[in-house]
């Protein structure tokens, strides 16, 4: 597997390719603020891990291409709209008050920059995976909160909120990967997590963000974002203790479901699936 760096600024994500039609992303991992952000910045370290997605990094399955982000979504988020890339105030971060000196336009072009770069290394990339296998699947890795009333209130409803939540909605042409669609749902639901099965839905909780979307508008017919959001019933998510014997059992779930996603794929008329 070939590890680089890339970014606008020093390591803001790393991308590592591998012999695959599969691309895992986690790109709401990152902690790391750039120095103007964090001089502007007025919330701590635990708000802002808890609007994080610690740990989907290591969830990314190893036999597939990876691309993971470093920088904090509080220094810019991949994604959002472009325009939305750097939060200016609460109404775009869930009613946080986070600037003690608000973001000036320098700030908002630099922040920009790093958000093109990304996306220019993202199309380069599935225009190679898709060059070699025809098709590709991107496993767009995420985790949400399920105990926001507070750390002894407790946690939100489970029919609403499930352990795990896979986002379509964002598909052109759903009809055309639903087989692939549905066999990736029936191996997560199969799984024997740790002598259990986890409760796995279709677009309940999310539907698919931005950069699901903008994939599908630039790779339609020839690509499929699965928006994978699991519930932080992996962590605390008030403190930020992990438990990582769950992340491990959980990266080892999204890849007993790799050798399905390439079955579909080859089904689909991949190559080298």
């Amino acid at each position: 597997m070939k590890k680089e760096s890339a970014g606008h600024g020093t390591c803001d994500w790393t991308v590592c390719r591998a012999n695959s039609p599969v691309v895992a992303t986690a790109i709401h991992d990152g902690h790391v603020m750039t120095l103007e952000a964090a001089r502007r910045m007025k919330l701590d370290e635990g708000v802002r891990l808890r609007e994080e997605d610690p740990c989907t990094a290591r969830m990314c399955p190893k036999n597939a291409h990876r691309i993971v982000v470093s920088l904090s979504r509080f220094s810019v988020d991949m994604n959002r709209p472009r325009d939305k890339a750097l939060y200016l105030g609460p109404e775009d971060a869930w009613g946080l008050d986070m600037w003690r000196v608000p973001p000036d336009d320098v700030m908002v072009e630099e922040a920009r920059k790093r958000y093109d770069a990304f996306y220019e290394e993202l199309r380069m990339l599935l225009e190679e995976v898709t060059a070699r296998h025809g098709y590709a699947v991107v496993l767009d890795l995420h985790s949400y909160n399920h105990r926001r009333g507070g750390p002894n209130e407790p946690p939100d409803d489970p029919e609403e909120n499930p352990d795990v939540n896979i986002g379509t909605a964002t598909l052109r042409d759903p009809a055309s990967w639903d087989s692939l669609i549905r066999n990736f749902l029936d191996d997560l639901r199969g799984f024997d997590y740790d002598g259990r099965h986890l409760d796995v839905r279709e677009n309940v909780k999310f539907t698919g963000g931005f950069m699901a979307r903008w994939i599908h508008e630039h790779f339609e017919g020839s690509v499929c974002v699965l928006s994978v959001e699991f519930k932080k019933f992996f962590m605390d998510e008030w403190t930020g203790m992990v438990d990582l014997p769950a992340v491990e059992r959980l990266r080892t779930m999204l890849e007993s479901a790799m050798p399905g996603l390439r079955k579909s794929l080859k089904e689909m008329g991949a190559r080298d699936a």
